[in-house]
């Protein structure tokens, strides 16, 4: 056991942040000064939460639609949810907010804590037209019509109301049954706003956290703020299996350290001897580690399940210093409903194949110049572009604007570069860059039958595996008979 530091506080600022990047000005300062009058005094990372969750942007809109924050047990997120709420009645005139939990006894008690607030606040307590808490309902409305209510989440529970905001509370248990129900009531809304509050995931009843999880992990690594969506996390980075003795990279679940990176509220709320005592009495069974220190297990997605091809067999074959060399080949696909293309290419490597994205952008009207800027710099032996599918609208114009004849594979050919694809992987003979473009391709991607072979399909709409389509077709066209132009090329 490492030493405790004396007075050890929990880190304020959360392991895992990301927020919308544009915004005008924030009503949480507003929102932490009315909970103040209520008696209910925020920490700094309470406060925190507020200042972005409610900041907005010029055109009056919310700058985050979803805020979420996924933070220990007993840290003190109630006192962020009664706060939003407070602002929600008595500042920002929304005329309905829907707090749900897993269990209405949860719910019930988010109620009663508001309650009290409210009725210990003479300034509070005089808008107030009823309270109501009984089997039928249980809410707070105002004298002016606004109203707070308080439901238990079920396939129908809230369906037909149009919520300016929702509180999802216990979002480690947040499913899809429950999000078809809550989110188009607010459809209809001008200015809604999903709040998600819980603590680390489960597994498989954590659904809809782990898309959320998911978007701000995809957001941190591209270094790009997702747009909607504000996501804290207090958690720690747990030592894996291969880690050496004396890893410093990760973060060890005896250390007082990792404890406070995980609860902004120690120190406040908790104290490292309660820690420290609860860790003994759970042990290492995992428990403390996913309600401590905030390490939990997240579903994946359909879309993230790899069906063809592995997710270790495809990231074994990453190089960062691979590159194609003469001669080079180019493809290009799009999806059905040509909201996004691709343009692809392949090339020798080591003994093996190089393939890799060039270019994959939504719609299709940048393709044709963007592809005479590559032909004139490279000199491409070829360039692919399956007739069939979507890009074939493009195969006449494409040919006027390089000069050369597009090559166009039949359906046996698209089922052997599938095919040639995937024995290329399985054999170690492809390398890539690891671009998260056609990693998410692989994710989403399953197999069609094609005659007696197999060639790529999405599966489901909100995939794309154009740039997927793309490099399989830039490799099969590395070894298709055409018509050298003779031109070196400089890649």
């Amino acid at each position: 056991m490492l030493a405790e530091p004396e007075l050890l506080r929990g880190v304020q600022e959360p392991r895992l942040f990301t927020a919308p990047p544009a915004f005008l000005s924030s009503a949480g300062q507003e929102a932490v000064e009315l909970a103040a009058l209520a008696g209910l005094e925020l920490m700094p990372w309470q406060q925190r939460v507020l200042d972005v969750g409610l900041r907005e942007r010029e055109d009056g809109q919310w700058a985050a639609f979803e805020v979420a924050v996924n933070v220990p047990r007993q840290n003190g997120k109630g006192g962020i949810i009664e706060a939003r709420e407070l602002a929600g009645l008595f500042l920002l005139g929304e005329r309905l907010i829907i707090h749900s939990a897993h269990e209405f006894k949860t719910s019930r008690v988010a109620f009663q804590r508001i309650q009290s607030l409210i009725l210990g606040c003479p300034d509070l307590r005089k808008r107030v037209k009823r309270m109501l808490n009984n089997t039928t309902e249980t809410s707070i409305t105002l004298t002016t019509g606004q109203s707070l209510q308080f439901i238990a989440r079920s396939g129908g529970s809230g369906r037909g109301w149009t919520g300016d905001c929702n509180i999802l509370d216990e979002d480690m248990i947040l499913g899809d049954d429950a999000m078809g129900a809550l989110m188009p009531t607010m459809s209809a809304v001008e200015n809604p706003q999903l709040w998600y509050f819980g603590s680390a995931g489960i597994g498989a009843p954590s659904v809809q956290l782990a898309r959320l999880r998911r978007r701000a992990l995809a957001a941190l690594e591209a270094g790009a703020p997702d747009p909607s969506l504000a996501y804290f996390e207090w958690s720690v980075d747990p030592h894996l299996d291969e880690c050496p003795p004396g890893c410093t990279e990760h973060d060890s679940a005896d250390d007082p350290a990792a404890w406070a990176k995980a609860n902004p509220s120690l120190g406040y709320l908790i104290t490292p001897e309660f820690v420290r005592n609860e860790q003994a009495s759970l042990g290492s069974s995992g428990i403390f580690e996913r309600e401590r220190l905030g390490v939990g297990v997240y579903p994946s997605d359909e879309a993230d399940t790899w069906q063809v091809i592995g997710e270790d067999a495809w990231r074994a074959l990453a190089a960062a210093e691979s590159a194609p060399s003469d001669p080079v080949a180019f493809a290009i696909d799009m999806t059905p409903e040509r909201s996004h293309a691709a343009i692809g290419v392949a090339g020798a490597w080591r003994g093996g194949t190089h393939v890799e994205v060039v270019d994959h952008r939504p719609g299709t009207g940048w393709i044709i110049e963007r592809a005479k800027e590559l032909h004139a710099k490279w000199k491409p032996r070829c360039w692919v572009v399956d007739g069939a599918g979507p890009a074939g609208s493009l195969i006449a114009d494409l040919e006027d604007a390089l000069g050369v004849e597009v090559v166009q594979p039949k359906a046996r050919e698209v089922a052997a570069a599938c095919g040639q694809f995937y024995d290329a992987v399985t054999e170690q003979a492809l390398s890539h860059l690891d671009q998260a473009p056609l990693a998410s391709a692989l994710a989403g991607a399953q197999k069609r039958t094609l005659g007696d072979a197999w060639a790529w399909a999405r599966r489901i709409v909100s995939v794309d595996i154009s740039p997927l389509v793309a490099v399989t077709l830039a490799r099969w066209g590395l070894g298709v008979e055409v018509e050298e132009e003779g031109a070196p090329n400089l890649w």
